[in-house]
């Protein structure tokens, strides 16, 4: 990729232990950005941290709950005492796969506040500081569930459609600001919330079967997206989503 003006921008990333998060993170450090890394596990944090040093960038460590409203207004006053951030990759989620009438109120709850009270409260204390630079990025990890769905996914798919009306709404907010906002919506990857399916044969081919391109998608291939969308070559693309699934949702 030319060159993607993301040399010592500062780019924070929710959900940054593993899975696609890790992905973005490493991509993001081998184009010169400044990494801060957040989820509840920093044992998990400090080794992904250790991955982007080794690829000559920064790493800072932040161990928060993002859907506590405490935990992101202190993670807040934490990362800015090292600087305004450039970037913003809300990525952390959770999938809970249950028929409606199955689930509890408090499972329900805590993927709509995993996936998308966590982005609201992450936008609401980051993008001051985003202001006032005539650059910004802000990424919400939607899905493929944002535009299709599957039985036992009521919780997920709901949270997901409203990530990506929150995601267009907020694109056209801070427009005025050169902040751009976009989604990001993976179809199967292999990462740990797909775990259960992959280490189920009959589930994991049924899943194949239905991806025009035969395969699961590569972290890597999320992570070079996020950095062609942080970069200044997108700059005039903002509001939209973008699909990354193989060809799912173009069945």
């Amino acid at each position: 990729m030319a060159n993607t003006g993301l040399k010592n921008k500062l780019a924070l990333i929710t959900g940054g232990s593993k899975g696609l998060g890790r992905a973005m993170a490493l991509a993001l450090a081998e184009e010169g950005a400044k990494i801060a890394l957040v989820s509840r596990d920093r044992e998990k944090l400090e080794s992904v941290a250790a991955e982007v040093r080794a690829a000559g960038s920064e790493a800072l460590v932040f161990v928060a709950d993002v859907t506590s409203e405490e935990d992101v207004m202190r993670l807040e006053r934490e990362v800015s005492s090292y600087g305004k951030i450039d970037i913003l990759i809300n990525n952390a989620g959770i999938n809970i796969r249950k028929n409606i009438t199955e689930f509890t109120l408090e499972e329900w709850n805590r993927v709509q506040n995993t996936n998308l009270t966590s982005v609201f409260l992450l936008c609401r204390s980051f993008v001051p500081h985003m202001r006032g630079k005539g650059y910004g990025r802000i990424l919400n990890m939607t899905s493929i569930m944002s535009h299709v769905s599957l039985p036992g996914r009521a919780a997920y798919s709901s949270s997901k459609t409203a990530l990506l009306g929150l995601t267009r709404a907020l694109a056209l907010e801070l427009a005025p600001d050169a902040i751009t906002v976009n989604g990001i919506s993976p179809g199967p990857f292999g990462t740990e919330m797909n775990t259960p399916i992959m280490n189920d044969p009959v589930a994991n081919q049924a899943f194949i079967s239905k991806i025009p391109l035969g395969r699961w998608g590569k972290v890597e291939e999320v992570g070079q997206l996020a950095v062609y969308l942080c970069s200044e070559a997108a700059g005039f693309i903002t509001g939209t989503d973008v699909l990354i699934d193989g060809g799912w949702c173009a069945q």
